[in-house]
């Protein structure tokens, strides 16, 4: 698990550390870095979830008791952390960030571990992870965003911001070919992929550029509050409703496994597109991505077997 982890980890702080050389020496424009982010905000990301959520192979899995205890565990969190805000005494961009922290996973990482462990079986069980947890996070941070950052929205606002977000678009229409079991065009599928494919290096590569050590002292605390949440507080939740739903062996490693990854670079993304704080997002996202070498294989060790 621990080597599994790494390699799946370690190309990711690479680029994230080559995206903030590039920035400070090679690519300084500060336009370049921006459009980057609204290509993979626009297009990339949304190829990714689209092509995931509509080629996954669920069939022979309990994947209505996976979702249900993912999405589950993931809203009673999200509630808890946004019961929570008076205390962490953050301004509303800054927590649209600790939230994104707490709720948000990276994808990649967790198909790499499951791959390992339970090989093409593995796989599936991710395809059902991202199908239940994508669509969920991405419309709750879209209300908080709403809620708590820059552009605060009414009503109406709200839901435009839903219906017009292009990652909820991207997973509304993935479930729709997944259930309705229909293939994603021959020519269109290779498209999609190789745009997918781009989108986890950029981010990252935007996620360096971003970062600014100068504020990291004021960073402390909201990582801290993030971390505990995301490598704690998230897989325990997951765990106890795992309970619930009757949820066990293989399953239940997966689940508690994509709940404890750290944080994707589609949260700091998020965070430049919709108004958050997107400095704080890029140090949150780095640090969890150091921290889950450890942390990860930590807690998916304590899972009853």
């Amino acid at each position: 698990m621990i080597a599994l982890t790494v390699r799946a980890l370690v190309p990711i702080v690479l680029l994230i550390a080559l995206g903030y050389a590039l920035k400070r020496s090679v690519i300084t424009d500060e336009g370049f870095w921006s459009e980057a982010e609204r290509l993979s905000y626009r297009v990339l990301l949304p190829a990714l979830f689209l092509h995931s959520l509509a080629t996954a192979d669920t069939d022979d899995l309990p994947a209505g008791a996976l979702a249900g205890v993912l999405i589950t565990a993931t809203v009673a969190v999200a509630a808890l952390v946004i019961a929570c805000k008076p205390l962490m005494r953050l301004d509303g961009d800054a927590f649209t960030s600790v939230f994104q922290g707490s709720i948000r996973f990276n994808n990649y990482i967790g198909v790499t571990i499951a791959a390992g462990l339970f090989g093409t079986k593995g796989v599936a069980f991710a395809a059902v992870c991202n199908a239940a947890i994508v669509p969920t996070v991405n419309v709750l941070c879209v209300l908080v965003f709403a809620r708590f950052g820059t552009a605060r929205l009414h009503f109406a606002g709200i839901v435009k911001q839903l219906v017009t977000n292009p990652l909820i678009l991207a997973c509304i229409g993935g479930i729709l070919l997944q259930t309705l079991d229909l293939s994603v065009p021959p020519g269109i599928e290779p498209a999609l992929q190789a745009l997918g494919a781009a989108s986890m290096p950029l981010g990252l590569l935007c996620i360096g550029a971003a970062l600014r050590f100068g504020a990291a002292r004021s960073w402390v605390a909201p990582i801290l509050t993030s971390s505990s949440v995301k490598f704690a507080l998230m897989p325990a939740a997951t765990f106890l409703a795992a309970q619930l739903f009757g949820l066990g062996s293989h399953a239940l490693i997966i689940a508690v496994l994509f709940q404890a990854l750290p944080t994707a670079s589609s949260s700091y993304i998020m965070a430049r597109q919709l108004g958050g704080d997107a400095p704080l997002m890029a140090g949150i996202t780095a640090t969890q991505t150091v921290l889950g070498i450890a942390a990860v294989p930590l807690v998916v060790a304590l899972v009853p077997a």
